[in-house]
């Protein structure tokens, strides 16, 4: 098969030698070109001229921000995607089950394409925005606005960094006493739809794990995957209890994010609109995307090839 590896020679994990030892263990398998992205949003305009070219795959040695604009080239297209753990965290990667040992992976993911082993998969979409597995709004997209400040830290301490920036970030840089925003959920009988009011921070969820720390997954809503339609974790309340809280149960049994009355979770959305009191921050698959007034997100099903490891 024609397969394009199209590298972020930035990304985290990614050196010279793993990237020709990459290529290496594909072209075993496969007839293999390489690109390389040079700016914001390249990954996207590469992997759908590939898709144009007549390339079966394109395969994203990178991080989740590339991974996710090469995604959104992809869709409705049938050009397969495979993950390629190239970055800090590698959630969708790790969430598919590709091995951690970058050539290992290639091994794997180049065999998955020879047999076949390619799934069509639904996405979020945030006002044409797609999202391989969440969507993050208010507290958290300040976080990640604060990590995206320490690019090169970035590269050698993530989760270190993480951590600081969102103590940093919850002391001075994010305002804890007026809600950011109110959400509109449809009713499941047609009637009128329900209103959340007052969120500080909210996350919508097309797959799970939410995020890793470290080795450890966070799981903030397991009732998505990659067949299901979106949830959303909404915090109306942003005091210490609530997030300190929140963050321990989804690394443990989850029983707190369920229970807690400041904390509403619901699930099998295919659509929910994000009404801003003012202009919040959000991102996607953590690749901060500025301030919007308000949002509507909805599920785009079955829109995806990827190759299943």
């Amino acid at each position: 098969m024609r397969l394009l590896l199209l590298v972020n020679a930035t990304a985290s994990s990614v050196t010279a030698r793993k990237r020709v030892l990459v290529r290496k263990a594909l072209a075993a398998h496969h007839e293999v070109e390489v690109a390389q992205t040079t700016r914001r949003g390249h990954a996207g305009k590469l992997a759908r001229a590939a898709a144009h070219d007549g390339f079966d795959a394109v395969f994203v040695l990178a991080g989740d921000g590339t991974l996710n604009e090469a995604a959104d080239g992809l869709v409705g297209t049938g050009c397969a995607l495979g993950a390629l753990p190239g970055g800090s965290t590698n959630v969708y990667a790790q969430t598919l089950g590709t091995p951690h040992e970058i050539v290992v992976a290639a091994e794997a993911l180049a065999v998955a394409l020879a047999a076949g082993s390619v799934r069509r998969v639904g996405l979020g979409n945030a006002d044409g925005r797609r999202f391989l597995f969440h969507a993050g709004l208010g507290f958290d997209a300040a976080v990640i606005r604060r990590v995206e400040r320490h690019g090169e830290l970035k590269r050698h301490a993530p989760h270190p960094l993480y951590v600081a920036a969102a103590f940093a970030t919850w002391f001075r840089g994010f305002d804890r006493k007026h809600p950011w925003f109110d959400l509109e959920l449809p009713a499941s009988d047609g009637g009128a739809p329900e209103r959340i009011e007052g969120v500080y921070f909210a996350i919508v969820s097309k797959t799970t794990p939410y995020t890793y720390l470290g080795p450890r997954p966070i799981h903030v809503e397991p009732r998505v995957g990659l067949d299901t339609p979106l949830a959303v974790t909404a915090f109306t309340s942003i005091d210490a209890v609530s997030l300190l809280g929140g963050a321990a149960s989804a690394m443990f049994s989850g029983r707190f994010l369920r229970s807690r009355h400041q904390i509403v979770q619901r699930a099998d959305l295919d659509e929910l609109r994000v009404i801003g009191r003012r202009p919040f921050p959000w991102q996607v698959d953590g690749d901060d995307l500025g301030d919007a007034p308000s949002l509507t997100i909805r599920h785009e099903p079955a829109c995806l090839d990827l190759v299943i490891p």
